[in-house]
């Protein structure tokens, strides 16, 4: 498969996912492009693709988006990036990227199998920063805002367009300021432009297609949908550190 081949469908297929479910691209897309696009143009494909599809698809979930509710996990989290950052120094990466894949692994099967999850009333906005702050550590230390968060608003037991409304501004300001350190840092290039050319046009359609599918899942299917996701990531987590770490 060429390289812009390889574009253009990791961002059909990626574009269908976030679309749906409000996260994902990059899990989805990376699993094609890893074949044949380099990391470091790989890397700013998904951050482009992330902030895209979450623009085209807010509206699907804006009846549920508050504002109030939003802010203990963006400001946790803009505090927990450079904790994250740091950790670097100390911390495996792979090693890390290991252990959240089994975690989701171990959890997420188990509520999906249960038909239940435990529901978290207590706590309040601190409970949510620190969560906030979680994401933006894994986010800063292995590029991983979005499963602390989207695990915690299912068990907040808060309807899916409320869930989807927190989760996905959360990664979209996350990936926003990733954004912003690659221009500054010149990140991006204008080896990257041209694939980014290829990728928006690319996910468009599909990331709509889904958005309409997600008005179509009840909120148990909306669960259970989150649940396959993240054990899908866990998944995918695992096959592809295990091995190097071996």
């Amino acid at each position: 498969m060429s390289p812009l081949v390889a574009v253009a469908v990791g961002s059909v297929a990626g574009g269908f996912v976030q679309g749906l479910s409000g996260f994902g691209f990059g899990l989805i897309a990376l699993g094609i492009w890893a074949w044949v696009i380099d990391p470091t143009i790989a890397g700013p494909m998904v951050v482009f693709g992330s902030l895209l599809g979450q623009s085209l698809t807010f509206a699907v979930v804006r009846r549920g988006f508050d504002p109030q509710r939003l802010l203990p996990f963006v400001v946790g989290g803009l505090f927990g990036v450079p904790v994250g950052v740091a950790l670097l120094r100390h911390i495996d990466p792979l090693g890390f990227k290991l252990a959240v894949g089994i975690i989701l692994l171990v959890w997420c099967p188990t509520a999906l199998l249960s038909g239940e999850l435990p529901r978290v009333t207590r706590g309040g906005r601190m409970a949510d920063a620190a969560v906030g702050w979680m994401g933006g550590v894994m986010g800063g230390l292995g590029g991983l805002t979005g499963p602390a968060p989207t695990l915690w608003c299912a068990l907040r037991g808060w309807d899916r367009d409320s869930q989807r409304a927190i989760f996905q501004s959360f990664n979209f300001v996350m990936q926003g300021l990733t954004m912003a350190v690659y221009i500054m840092t010149g990140t991006i290039t204008t080896k990257t432009l041209p694939f980014f050319v290829i990728e928006a046009p690319a996910m468009l359609l599909p990331t709509l297609i889904g958005a309409r599918l997600y008005l179509r899942f009840s909120e148990a299917g909306f669960r259970r949908l989150i649940l396959l996701l993240l054990t899908v990531s866990g998944l995918v987590l695992v096959a592809s550190t295990l091995p190097r770490l071996l």
